[in-house]
């Protein structure tokens, strides 16, 4: 391999331009070859073999050329060449010479854009780009869970591309052949970056103070900045995010605090060491963001629904939330116990009151490098599911707002037993039969009261459902109830969420909530009163499917356009899961694209149709809660066979394996469909080709919804280089000139005839 360099050298006439030489050593030239290079720039023939730019000899061994490109392009991606006389060309083995360490950077999306634009995409989709580092460990790989909604996640940095990075090549080099592996070290990377970003970080502190970029940046972002700042270092001293812990510092006061931002002290520096992360990191994604806008590839970010309950927002604006409450959402396709991510519920009440302002400059933010986003759980701008402090089941919430169940009401019909609705159904008959005879009686006297007859009552240290969860193997009991723990603690837990209603936390006597599929419990089966019954399943399906649908609908028309208001970003709503009635209609009267997603279908049908999804909606063979679309495919032979024929109109025996025929049908219907917006996972992209190297489909899957705590670390097996061959692209120049969505004159050259 020749040892290559590439130099800035001083700013040309051409506004937005700079000077980059290329030179290139210790390479022999056969006669009649010519060395050029191509890359990720107009000037370098944007990875168009036929449109590389020559290097002129200047020494023995010695090339080089000086391009002139846009600031949007750096930094530049590239890769040598050999041009022969018959024609041909020998590109150079290995990835371009520049790389990421460890996971993606924002850099990276110029090369992906790069890729969009020669196959015909006009629109790129990420994850929430969001600072997570709440917990310090593996678990804020969590991208939904945010420290700082406006602050960026330093793991997206480009090291190579921060000043004076080149000092640390070596280091950086090391760092990415550690990290290269099948999937995200979320902690090795992370740690990695932060240590070779504080050494850069260093030798460039001094001359801070007079970068002119700089010093604007940190004046505009002041707002937000200098609090998320300030949390980071508090969040370092004490040792933890929780804000409550932190003593007279627990709640956000600018006067008490301006000390810690005074020039020469330790915590003035760490200070400056997180607005310089937050500026290089609002510099490279502001680079991709405008380097794809030059391409016609447009840049979709995603809006979490909530926030951490230890984070700067809540420390900030505590009014804006309830702290004593989880978000999350009832049993759906993705868990049947429902979800619980945490968050704390949003004040709707004291966010009107001044125009929804937070939400306004969380929208302005994301503004400055996205043109379209992603609304996670568009439902909670309707309503949200509540989950108590005392509860961790998604089962066990209620939504926010609502009109609930009042006592004189349920009396009026003749519910007047709330005790029994409302206590856990639990009896030694029930526990026998779960644990046997013998644990069953253990059991029973050690978590229940005596002297309660048929009917069992938790002790109080055991009676709320987050005790028994964090409840570990207690002493003294016998061996084999020991032996039998995971089991008894199982239908611990499933006693304390048998329960017919549930009390509201500050009117237990007065307000109560059906709980979620209530005739499914032992507590509805052990009713002897059928009047009873009738009337519970009544009140349960009315609160469910009817009596809240007028109040959800007016919130929704008072949320939804104070985000649609704040920036002219396309929105688009994910709305899966338990869907109320009044979602959708809302969602066209405001113009929100809604999502469709196949095997997820909005009508009473086992697979969505694409050929009849609304205009204003986004279409997706698979999501990242989901398992891919080649996973799911070949998981379930007899959905296999009815997908198979049902839906893609295949004769005789479907294949076993989702092929690259059957993803390219699959892809082709939803690139058909009437929808404005049609995206594929890069996953279902890969699945269009074969390839000399695959991954089990399973290990694609980016989140399993079913598993609380999932580290997200999946990771592309492929480079976008390896990615951006004639095969796939004229695959996908098919897809997409047959359905319509692509003028043939937008794409820079047809690889068509070259696959």
């Amino acid at each position: 391999m020749p040892r290559g360099a590439a130099a800035l050298g001083p700013l040309s006439l051409e506004p937005g331009h700079c000077t980059v030489r290329l030179q290139i050593k210790d390479w022999q030239i056969e006669e009649g070859e010519q060395l050029c290079v191509t890359g990720g720039a107009p000037q370098l023939g944007n990875w168009q073999l036929q449109e590389c730019l020559p290097l002129q000899p200047v020494g023995r061994g010695t090339f080089e050329v000086e391009v002139h490109v846009p600031f949007g392009c750096l930094p530049l991606t590239y890769k040598y060449c050999i041009f022969r006389g018959d024609d041909t060309f020998e590109l150079e083995i290995g990835e371009n010479r520049l790389q990421s360490v460890g996971c993606g950077e924002f850099l990276d999306l110029i090369q992906l854009g790069d890729f969009c634009h020669q196959a015909g995409f006009c629109l790129v989709q990420l994850l929430p780009v969001n600072d997570t580092r709440v917990l310090g460990d593996w678990r804020d790989s969590y991208p939904y869970s945010s420290l700082c909604v406006f602050a960026l996640h330093p793991i997206y940095l480009s090291l190579e591309a921060i000043g004076d990075a080149k000092a640390f090549e070596g280091e950086i080099e090391a760092a990415r052949k550690e990290l290269d592996l099948p999937a995200v070290d979320y902690e090795a990377t992370l740690a990695a970056k932060m240590r070779i970003a504080r050494k850069i970080f260093d030798n460039l502190a001094d001359g801070l103070q007079d970068d002119e970029a700089f010093q604007q940046f940190c004046l505009q972002q002041e707002t937000w900045l200098k609090p998320y700042a300030l949390f980071c270092h508090f969040q370092a001293f004490f040792g933890t995010s929780d804000h409550t812990q932190w003593g007279v510092y627990s709640s956000y006061d600018p006067r008490a605090t301006d000390k810690f931002f005074q020039p020469g002290t330790e915590s003035y520096l760490e200070i400056l060491f997180t607005y310089f992360l937050q500026y290089h990191l609002h510099v490279q994604l502001l680079q991709a963001s405008c380097r794809l806008g030059q391409l016609g590839v447009a840049l979709k970010g995603d809006l979490p629904i909530g926030v951490d309950k230890r984070s700067v927002d809540t420390w900030l604006y505590p009014s804006l939330f309830h702290m004593r409450t989880g978000t999350g959402s009832p049993p759906d396709y993705f868990n049947q116990d429902g979800q619980n991510w945490g968050f704390p519920t949003y004040n709707w009440e004291a966010m009107a009151e001044d125009g929804y302002a937070w939400w306004r400059r969380r929208l302005a933010q994301m503004a400055l490098y996205f043109q379209a986003y992603r609304v996670d759980h568009i439902l909670g701008f309707f309503r949200i599911w509540e989950i108590p402090e005392a509860f961790q089941s998604g089962l066990l919430g209620h939504f926010r707002p609502c009109i609930p169940l009042r006592r004189a009401d349920l009396e009026a019909r003749g519910l007047w037993d709330l005790d029994r609705f409302c206590d856990p159904y639990v009896t030694p008959a029930l526990l026998a039969a779960r644990l046997g005879d013998s644990v069953a009686a253990e059991v029973a006297d050690r978590f229940f009261e005596p002297g309660h007859g048929e009917r069992l009552r938790f002790r109080p240290a055991y009676a709320s459902e987050r005790a028994l969860l964090e409840l570990e193997l207690p002493e003294g009991l016998t061996a084999e109830t020991a032996a039998a723990w995971p089991a008894v603690r199982a239908a611990l837990l499933r006693a304390r969420r048998d329960v017919l209603l549930l009390r509201d936390d500050e009117r237990p006597d007065e307000v109560f909530y059906p709980r979620f599929e209530l005739a499914k419990s032992d507590s509805f089966a052990a009713l002897t009163d059928p009047g009873w019954a009738a009337e519970l399943a009544r009140e349960h399906d009315d609160y469910f499917y009817r009596r809240q649908e007028e109040l959800w609908r007016r919130q929704g028309h008072r949320t939804l356009p104070a985000l649609l208001s704040s920036t002219d970003m396309l929105m688009c709503g994910e709305d899966l899961g338990f869907t109320p009635a009044c979602v959708r209609p809302t969602m066209h009267e405001l113009g929100v694209l809604a999502l469709r997603i196949q095997r997820m279908p909005a009508e009473d049908a086992e697979f969505g149709d694409p050929a009849r999804y609304p205009y204003l909606s986004v279409c997706s063979p698979s999501s990242h809660d989901t398992t891919t679309t080649r996973a799911w495919y070949e998981a379930d032979a007899a959905r296999r066979r009815r997908y198979f024929a049902h839906v893609l109109g295949g004769k005789g025996a479907a294949p076993d394996a989702c092929t690259p025929e059957i993803m390219r049908a699959i892809a082709q219907q939803h690139a058909d469909a009437p929808s404005a917006l049609a995206v594929f996972p890069i996953q279902d992209i890969i699945a269009l080709e074969s390839w000399p190297e695959t991954r089990p489909a399973l290990e694609e899957t980016i989140n399993d919804p079913n598993v609380p705590r999932h580290y997200w670390r999946y990771r592309v097996h492929l480079t976008v280089s390896e990615l951006t061959q004639p095969r796939l692209l004229a695959t996908i120049q098919r897809l997409v000139l047959s359905s319509g969505r692509c003028n043939p004159d937008r794409l820079p050259r047809l690889c068509i005839d070259d696959a």
